[in-house]
């Protein structure tokens, strides 16, 4: 991966079976392959500790029966704003 890199990588829920330890780890190695690549990764996860560890998150809400709505959170600009 190191020596040809994508543009963009999506992983669906592969942190799912993993415990708190390795979904640290995972994070780690994550972080790892933004700093040293250009790679963007959009990651698919119902994980806290996972989504804790991403810059911004993306949900689907369900106001209404049959509509639904994209919500978008940036957690640096979150966390500013608890602070």
């Amino acid at each position: 991966f190191l020596a040809n890199p994508a543009p963009i990588c999506v992983l669906d829920e592969v942190d799912a079976p993993l415990d708190d330890a390795n979904v640290t780890r995972f994070c780690d190695l994550l972080d790892e392959m933004c700093r040293r690549t250009e790679t963007r990764f959009l990651i698919i996860t119902h994980h806290a500790v996972t989504m804790s560890r991403m810059d911004r998150l993306f949900g689907v809400t369900m106001a209404e029966q049959g509509v639904s709505q994209l919500v978008s959170v940036d957690l640096k600009k979150a966390e500013q704003m608890v602070a």
